[in-house]
């Protein structure tokens, strides 16, 4: 067996005039930005796409409506906390929460390759169904597509959730304004390190698993504390990185983020240096991020810490009216780096 070759672990960041579709624009960075704004946005149009966020808010009948897609291509289909199935429903349940709807229901496409196993299909049925019922949620429609050979990864799955907003709730990063205080619900990059760590057959000396969970419950409890959080979001592909830069931009303010603050998990820390990955930029599915008015931010993090997917809890920054759009770290050594919008992706197919 050749021995495993690291540089080939990351995506190359492609120019960024590319004329063909490369992994990068999959990413969640810059790349994946210009697709959406210069290509399907023109072609789309509306103002409800607009929004650009995790959801969509719609109203219907008088009603608040969060409304999300989402497509899941991860390889492989298991990995150590979850399954491609698992993925499928909490993903698309954390883009609903994301506008702190109560998700209510979801769809379900499977697209399979010719060859895959019957029972590969239904052990991701089952543990998408199990999500899905432990999160409360039922699956009202789907679609099955059968790919030949070759053409196709073994599964595929496309999802879309629908979730009533209650009254009062406005979550979105206009909002966002100097002074806000910057908290996530846990230790980040753990989901992309364990998919890297099953794909390429490396061992960290511990197993190190996905942190996939669905996150309606503990946006539920930030809400009971105050229904004036600013916005959240669930830092997916590109990372915590790329969510702070997203609101940054779309606010048009400064982001301050406290290095040392930021918890990473030693296992995470090892497999980053080694690997050549900064923990900012790879993949959480069990993470959010938020951002809240100063006045309430001390009774949200108690809130957050007392839910269990908040028990690590932490304030990592700040907003501040200085270099709109731009986030910037402090190290550990009293230093400071931007935190720049991924280009490509570190990480491919890891969601």
């Amino acid at each position: 067996m050749p021995p495993l070759d690291p540089t080939a672990w990351t995506c190359p960041a492609p120019l960024r005039d590319h004329p063909r579709i490369v992994m990068g624009h999959g990413g969640g960075g810059a790349l994946s930005a210009e697709l959406v704004q210069h290509l399907f946005a023109p072609a789309f149009g509306g103002e409800v796409l607009a929004q650009m966020g995790d959801s969509a808010t719609v109203s219907l009948g008088g009603a608040r409506l969060a409304f999300s897609t989402d497509s899941f291509v991860v390889r492989p289909l298991f990995f150590p906390g979850g399954s491609i199935g698992d993925l499928a429903v909490n993903g698309t349940l954390n883009d609903l929460a994301m506008s702190g709807a109560r998700a209510a229901y979801l769809s379900c496409g499977f697209i399979l390759e010719e060859g895959v196993e019957l029972s590969v299909v239904a052990r991701v049925a089952e543990a998408f169904g199990a999500a899905a019922r432990n999160a409360g949620v039922e699956v009202a429609t789907g679609d099955t597509k059968v790919v030949e050979a070759g053409h196709g990864d073994g599964i595929f799955i496309n999802t879309a959730g629908i979730g009533l907003i209650p009254a009062g709730v406005d979550l979105r990063p206009q909002r966002v304004v100097p002074g806000d205080v910057v908290i996530v619900n846990g230790a980040i990059g753990v989901h992309g390190v364990a998919i890297m760590s099953v794909r390429e057959g490396l061992e960290f000396g511990v197993e190190i698993e996905s942190d996939c969970a669905a996150l309606g419950g503990l946006v539920e409890a930030m809400l009971a504390v105050t229904g004036d959080l600013h916005v959240l979001r669930d830092p997916t592909r590109g990372g915590l990185a790329a969510s702070l830069n997203e609101i940054a931009a779309a606010s048009g303010t400064g982001v301050v983020i406290q290095e040392r603050n930021v918890p990473v998990p030693p296992p995470v820390a090892n497999a980053c240096a080694i690997l050549g990955l900064d923990p900012m930029y790879v993949a959480n599915e069990g993470k959010l991020v938020a951002f809240v008015p100063r006045e309430h931010a001390e009774a949200v993090l108690d809130a957050m810490r007392a839910h269990p997917l908040g028990r690590e809890a932490a304030v990592i920054g700040e907003v501040v009216d200085a270099h709109p759009g731009m986030v910037v770290a402090r190290t550990g050594l009293g230093g400071t780096r931007v935190v720049d919008l991924p280009v490509g992706e570190q990480l491919p197919r890891i969601c």
